[in-house]
């Protein structure tokens, strides 16, 4: 056995059964340092040290790596992406250590050193729930650690819920510069509220004509639902089922092959800039989609529904949209209570504003 320096920190170095283990003694004093290894060094004699066998060293670049290959692989393509983004940024920090090496005070650090990059409050959060999870999956199915230190770590408090929705005439500018296909999809996406991923994924096999339906097989939660198509949608699909392919995807290229993510991207923000449209996205027609059902009077559990969301509370940021729902909260006080009136019968205010009880 024997001590080992790294940074500021004095590390326990030793073999059991064959393996190399490192423990942290937690102290940069090397007296103190010395002391818990004697103390260790006896309780491995003892056989009391370990419960069992010593937990691999593994790395945290190792764990991620594993975390890519098994579980990141099922996950939508965006969201693959989205952690690809992360770990070129926790990687270089955070990669070479071993596991029990990232602490939850490593990981405060490296959430203020990100805050003080200018990153935004959502991406930070996305990164280190990566992290969580990954240590969630190492614990809990590969016993490669026995604490998880992302379950000490707060996430940073975000603010940025987007409700931004398209005025009718922004619609009229963005069609006029969006070609026709994007316009087709830019139809669909206002009349289904689907996600991108998922109107991109639309198979023909999906949509029934007969009872004017189409079923989302690959949503963001995993769970199918079914949405009914108004006339709008009907006719659009009618039209390209009579010129197109009877399988496949329902929206393609010129040529007929899948739309790409990107591509998509990229016409739509082509447009949106011709048209003049500041901060819209291409997932704000779905935004659009939810506030023009609660303008007109949809009650919000069938918002929900139409939307995939698992729980009201990501539909509940529509409900400023319809106030009119709320009026008959305060038209009860327009039948004033008069104190030493006969409350079992109505009150009226008289021209004078004395209280009068109907007879």
């Amino acid at each position: 056995m024997g001590l080992v320096k790294r940074g500021t920190v004095w590390w326990m170095d030793f073999m059991f059964h064959g393996a190399r283990v490192r423990r942290s003694t937690g102290t940069s004093d090397k007296r103190l340092a010395a002391k818990i290894l004697a103390k260790v060094t006896t309780q491995v004699v003892e056989g009391a040290f370990f419960d069992k066998a010593e937990e691999p060293n593994y790395t945290f670049g190792e764990m991620m790596k594993r975390y890519l290959a098994e579980r990141s692989v099922l996950k939508a393509p965006k969201s693959r992406v989205r952690d690809g983004s992360a770990l070129k940024h926790l990687l270089p920090i955070f990669g070479e250590m071993v596991l029990s090496e990232v602490t939850p005070k490593t990981l405060a650090a490296y959430r203020s050193q990100r805050r003080t990059a200018g990153a935004a409050t959502a991406t930070i959060n996305k990164e280190l729930q990566l992290v969580r999870h990954a240590f969630n999956v190492a614990m809990r199915e590969w016993e490669w650690c026995h604490t998880n230190p992302m379950h000490r770590v707060a996430l940073e408090s975000a603010h940025n819920a987007v409700d931004r929705w398209l005025t009718e005439d922004e619609e009229v500018r963005l069609f006029q510069a969006a070609p026709p296909w994007l316009q087709e999809i830019m139809a669909f996406a206002l009349n289904t509220g689907m996600r991108q991923g998922e109107i991109l994924a639309l198979q023909w096999q999906d949509v029934d004509f007969y009872r004017g339906t189409l079923v989302v097989m690959k949503s963001k939660n995993r769970e199918r639902r079914t949405i009914p198509l108004n006339n709008i949608v009907f006719a659009l699909l009618t039209e390209k089922k009579a010129a197109g392919r009877e399988d496949g995807p329902v929206f393609v290229t010129g040529q007929g092959n899948p739309l790409k993510v990107r591509y998509l991207v990229r016409t739509f923000t082509k447009a949106r800039n011709r048209a003049g449209i500041q901060d819209f996205r291409f997932h704000d027609l779905r935004h659009t989609f939810a506030s023009r059902l609660v303008q007109r009077g949809i009650d919000l559990y069938k918002v929900q529904r139409l939307l995939g969301h698992k729980t009201g509370i990501m539909t509940q940021r529509y409900a400023h949209h319809c106030p009119e729902s709320l009026r008959d909260g305060v038209r009860v006080l327009e039948t004033p209570v008069c104190v030493g009136t006969n409350l079992t019968q109505p009150a009226v205010i008289d021209k004078g504003q004395r209280c009068k009880t109907l007879k």
